[in-house]
């Protein structure tokens, strides 16, 4: 079964995206690319069921970025699974820059489950791009 993941990550500069992947990542691991290490794996059936409050509540709690990664377009298992997370990345994205953060904190990004070398790069652009935004302004009101 074509299996969706969810992915948080946190690096040494606390800085934290947070992913819904394919198994990709399971064939990055095998090959043992390296990507951000700090990265937990739990399985979601279909990044169609990555809600928009899911994306908000983990920028809500500190996460400095969140990005889902789905099914080639036109390939999801769940026929639109990947189109509606689409959806919704856009509108957190909007609601984003409607309470003045950057939208850009939020992703998506596409590909199949035998493209491990292209999860592991994908993983290493969010983090950085996640970096050069700098930390979650929310994050200063988050208690641990």
């Amino acid at each position: 079964m074509n299996r969706q993941l969810l992915r948080f990550a946190v690096t040494i500069e606390d800085i934290r995206p947070r992913t819904w992947q394919v198994p990709a990542a399971d064939l990055a691991g095998s090959m043992r690319l390296e990507y951000p290490s700090n990265i937990k794996i739990i399985r979601v059936p279909c990044t169609g069921k990555v809600d928009v409050m899911h994306m908000l509540r983990a920028i809500q709690k500190g996460a400095d970025g969140v990005y889902c990664v789905g099914c080639l377009e036109g390939t999801c298992h769940y026929n639109e699974g990947n189109l509606r997370c689409r959806e919704r990345v856009n509108h957190v994205r909007m609601l984003l820059e409607e309470v003045g953060l950057e939208g850009d904190r939020v992703r998506m990004y596409n590909l199949s489950s035998g493209e491990g070398p292209t999860f592991a790069a994908y993983a290493k652009e969010m983090t950085e791009h996640i970096k050069k935004l700098g930390p979650n302004p929310l994050k200063k009101w988050v208690l641990n």
